[in-house]
């Protein structure tokens, strides 16, 4: 089909382009009209109400009260996917607001629901000036609103006060609370470790990080979600503005937060957690090792530890499971084993002990001494003056070697060289674990008196009790040592596994004896059950083997003892390492350890009966 054209003259173009520009020119003019008639509402008050606000003022005013309800930040579950940390609950959220939230009848409501008195709540209510969580009086979480609260809330209406899903990060009660660590602000450590984030903006001062344990060494890791926001809209006068109410802003990230799947037990965690508690353990440690994969089964510490109230009186940030202590006679299991290693000793050499070593200030603690007895019968009954001997006749280097071989003197505790995701190696997972000491000079001599104390677990010693359990579970793997690992792997939120942190043995250089070595130790411990220092431990669901301790120190100008006792079961076929330390306890006292162990010991029987873990 061909195409049609009308060619205008040129005084017909010339009219239609006039109307045209007449047109525009019309438009302009209505469009300044109305410019003018909304600048006018907006720029000037109203002359009937001259302390009403304009439009412009209104939006500029208008304003938004934001509330985190869920930081983003991954969580801890057991080795069975048993949460350790995170829950969602529903709880109240307040947002300060001008003039009345509602009816006196509405409060009311409200007040019987939350078991308040009316006046009181309408006090508490009237103060907030924030936007904030609602928590019974005295208390810091939260108040967690059980179903019938929340479906009775459906029908109470007050201005600001809003239902809201809470991401709580801490469960009641707190297990492994200072293994675990947690979170807080630290502008400090923003700078030093997070220099780039901060540099470029993506991180402020007063951010919220990992303060210890766990939540620091995998702080990069746990920050990787981005927090969900609840917003509550006002006006310029601080009054609700109806029809917006609360507006949530989520991330959508299928794969984060991550999740840190650790090796602890959480069930059999708890029951230790009572169980010390019960017995009154005031100061100390307990370290529960699988000896088969070294993984960290349960770790206590006491004084325990509120992660949401760090600084409350009577608790305690420091995990004494990791912190070096006087070991006492536990450590005359090193010195054993250096001097078999160093073949200046035999297990059947006979002692003859008259309860005085006759140099140094040293004696026995059995007053007329032992008598007679072997290497073996002087590990069962804890002789001073055999181990003070067998300590005589070694190089302090030899003694040194073998405590370092042990796990004396240096972190045992799971590490990398090499970086995971966002974390630059090298990376160990407790950052707080101290090494521990046995001279109190590197380049120590062969001193007499220096080497015969060292040799009973006194004078410069000291060991945490992951590193005494860690030294169970070599002895008991034949001399062979796995680093304690806390952590097996880290999953993406779908489930997938981000990294893996692998069963580590201690490399050639450390963390080996003679599998020889190895089993006359065990022979000794399985006799300090079954008739030396530990027979009151005899019995019981498994047979078990062990040594105790007490080291005599001095707290506070005040003479105290650290009582300890560390060993395995069952004896035949040991499945746990455990050590038990009570810290600053009477001296001459019942050793509270020793009594702990047995009952810990049962408690993983029961547990693994229980559980099927065999």
């Amino acid at each position: 089909m061909g195409k049609c054209y009308v060619r205008l003259g040129r005084e017909d173009q010339f009219a239609l382009n006039n109307r045209l520009v007449k047109v525009a020119v019309g438009f302009v003019v209505l469009f300044a009209i109305w410019e003018w008639k909304m600048a006018s509402i907006s720029l000037w008050p109203s002359h009937d109400h001259p302390e009403s606000r304009s439009v412009a003022q209104l939006a500029v005013s208008q304003r938004n009260q934001e509330l985190m309800i869920d930081s983003g930040r991954g969580d801890f579950v057991d080795r069975f996917g048993m949460p350790i940390t995170g829950k969602t609950i529903h709880t109240l959220a307040v947002f300060p607001i001008a003039g009345d939230r509602g009816s006196q009848e509405q409060l009311k409501r409200l007040a019987s629901l939350l078991h308040e008195n009316v006046k009181e709540l309408a006090l508490r209510l009237s103060e907030v000036k924030q936007p904030t969580l609602w928590a019974d009086a005295g208390k810091h979480e939260p108040m967690s609103l059980t179903a019938e609260q929340l479906e009775a809330l459906t029908n109470i209406h007050l201005e600001g006060i809003r239902v809201v899903p809470y991401r709580q990060r801490y469960l009641a009660p707190y297990a492994a609370a200072q293994t675990i660590g947690f979170i807080s602000q630290h502008p400090e450590r923003v700078q030093a470790e997070y220099g780039h984030e901060y540099a470029t903006g993506m991180m402020k001062l007063d951010a919220v990080i990992g303060a210890s344990g766990l939540e620091r060494s995998l702080d990069r890791l746990l920050r990787g979600g981005k927090e969900t926001m609840v917003s509550y809209y006002l006006d310029a006068a601080g009054e609700p503005l109806r029809g917006l109410d609360l507006r949530v802003v989520s991330p959508v990230n299928r794969l984060y937060p991550l999740t840190i799947v650790t090796t602890l037990d959480l069930q059999l965690q708890k029951q230790i957690d009572r169980y010390i508690d019960l017995q009154g353990l005031m100061e100390g440690a307990v370290v529960v090792l699988d000896t088969e994969t070294g993984d960290i089964v349960a770790m206590a510490s006491r004084p325990s530890l509120n992660p949401g109230r760090i600084g409350a009186e009577g608790a305690d940030e420091a995990n004494h499971a990791i912190r070096a202590v006087e070991p006492g006679s536990i450590f005359k299991l090193v010195t054993e084993a250096a001097a078999l290693e160093a073949g200046v000793t035999s297990p059947n050499e006979t002692f003859h002990c008259t309860g005085e070593y006759g140099k140094y200030g040293l004696s026995d603690w059995k007053k007329g001494g032992h008598g007679d007895l072997t290497l073996r019968q002087g590990l069962a009954h804890s002789c001073n003056i055999v181990f003070a001997t067998i300590a005589e006749r070694l190089h302090a280097k030899q003694l040194a070697d073998t405590a370092f071989r042990l796990g004396i003197g240096r972190q045992v505790g799971w590490h990398s060289a090499e970086s995971i995701g966002p974390i630059a190696g090298p990376l160990r997972l407790l950052m707080e674990e101290e090494p521990g000491t046995l001279f109190a000079t590197a380049m120590a001599n062969d001193d007499g008196g220096l080497l015969a104390q060292t040799g009973i677990g006194q004078r410069d010693v000291k060991v945490s009790p992951l590193q005494a359990a860690n030294m169970i579970a070599t002895i008991v793997n034949e001399g062979k040592g796995i680093e304690p690992r806390l952590v097996k792997e880290v999953r993406y939120a779908n489930g997938q596994r981000f990294a893996s942190f692998p069963i580590k043995p201690a490399s050639e250089t450390k963390g080996r004896i003679s599998p020889a070595t190895a089993e006359e130790l065990r022979r000794g411990m399985e006799d300090t059950v079954a008739e030396g220092t530990g027979h009151s431990i005899r019995g019981g669901i498994w047979e078990v083997a062990g040594k105790s301790g007490t080291a005599e120190v001095v707290r506070s100008g005040s003479d105290r003892v650290n009582q300890w006792f560390i060993g395995y079961g069952p004896a035949k076929r040991p499945r746990y390492a455990i050590a038990v330390l009570a810290e600053n306890r009477p001296p001459n006292s019942p050793n509270q350890a020793t009594q702990l162990f047995r009952g810990i010991m049962d408690l993983a029987a029961q547990h693994d009966k229980e559980t099927g873990n065999h």
